[in-house]
């Protein structure tokens, strides 16, 4: 799968890529570098980071169906057992 950002996305990723060289590295990148550095962690990176992502979902989801019964158990055969506390 490829991932691509929205166009306002990669611009902000960029700028906080060469934010951070030029906070943390001390180096000032080219908006070139940058964004050939943002490539290179969507294409080599981003995939590991996506399946994580899809992994958690499925486990959120997977422990949500579980709970499901909790959250729509009806009582069987109900009519009985309260006639019997309405006499009572």
């Amino acid at each position: 799968m490829t991932i691509k950002l929205p166009e306002p996305v990669r611009k902000q990723s960029l700028e906080s890529i060469q934010r951070y060289a030029s906070t943390n590295l001390d180096a000032d990148l080219s908006d070139l570098a940058a964004d050939m550095l943002l490539d290179f962690f969507i294409e080599d990176i981003g995939p590991a980071i996506y399946n994580q992502a899809v992994a958690d979902v499925q486990d959120r989801l997977q422990a949500r169906v579980l709970e499901v019964d909790a959250e729509v158990y009806a009582d069987e055969f109900p009519y009985w057992p309260r006639m019997g506390r309405k006499r009572g």
